[in-house]
């Protein structure tokens, strides 16, 4: 049967209805081998968790998981990512998709950086960020293209950095396209943090530009729902124990700390180990998201 898919890039949900769509396809040839991506998106069946439910991270903190959306772990999601071209490393938590149709999803990292000063969200300028951000993006762009992947260009904030110190959240977006590509939807990260004690849980909402501002608002409700445990919380930090990490709250931003401990020379290896928070959808531009959402809705429309 042809499947509902749509053209936009976190069309995830499409891609596997857990409750119907799987059971509506025709069973499989009896000595048909199922495809990785089949295999990935069954066994993420078999462990989602739906919402309303708590869902534990680690030692570190909880998401009570609003009604609407699911949640698949850390092993499956590494594997749905995998099946999708997309690397993911000790860091990953997860991913949490909406229940019902919808063009976006989110992944969950944990980074045990240590605890993170924010006094530097009092001076922080926002378009100075922004000029570092797309600095630091172009010096990586040679170690892209050294990898076979197609270089990209910051063009501006969807969202400015936004740190409230009382809940210890930081939000922003920038928007990144093809370098000198003429891409009319690009794709748009919506990057949100907790910090903790330890480290920081990190929420980067996958969407495309044409449905940010909608999308958007399940990136800060998922934010609002996720609190570190007891003695794991940024107010319980102990300077006389605790590891401080060793940049500060502007490092979130696009990797501001390499520029300023002096480390020019891996400016590019630093955003490239956060490229998929950064820009999933780009970084992986030859096999990746969208053209794997994109190839999947041509199979469709052709069944």
């Amino acid at each position: 049967m042809a499947r509902g898919f749509t053209p936009a890039l976190a069309a995830m949900w499409l891609a596997f209805s857990f409750s119907t769509i799987r059971a509506e396809e025709a069973a499989p040839a009896a000595d048909a081998e199922p495809s990785a991506e089949d295999a990935a998106w069954a066994a993420a069946d078999a462990v989602k968790q739906v919402g309303p439910t708590q869902v534990q991270f680690r030692d570190q903190a909880s998401l009570k998981l609003p009604e609407g959306y699911v949640y698949i772990p850390a092993k499956e999601g590494t594997a749905l990512m995998e099946s999708m071209g997309n690397q993911t490393d000790e860091r990953f938590l997860g991913l949490i998709l909406p229940e019902s149709e919808a063009t976006w999803f989110v992944t969950l990292d944990y980074e045990p950086a240590g605890y993170i000063k924010d006094d530097d969200a009092k001076h922080w300028d926002a378009d100075e960020l922004l000029q570092s951000l797309k600095d630091g993006t172009e010096a990586a762009n040679e170690h892209r293209e050294q990898m076979g992947i197609a270089p990209i260009e910051v063009t501006r904030w969807v969202q400015s950095p936004s740190y409230e110190a009382e809940t210890h959240r930081l939000i922003w977006a920038a928007e990144a396209r093809d370098k000198g590509g003429a891409d009319q939807d690009p794709t748009i990260n919506y990057n949100t943090y907790v910090l903790g004690r330890e480290g920081y849980i990190s929420l980067n909402l996958i969407t495309a530009a044409s449905g940010i501002e909608t999308d958007k608002q399940a990136a800060h409700e998922l934010l609002g729902a996720i609190d570190f445990n007891q003695g794991k919380r940024y107010a319980d930090f102990d300077a006389s124990t605790d590891k401080v990490a060793a940049y500060g709250l502007a490092a979130l931003v696009g990797g501001v700390a390499a520029k300023k401990l002096g480390l020019l020379a891996v400016v590019g290896a630093f955003l490239l180990k956060f490229a998929k928070l950064i820009f999933v959808g780009l970084v992986v531009a030859g096999g990746a998201i969208v053209k794997f959402f994109k190839g999947k809705k041509e199979a469709a429309d052709a069944s």
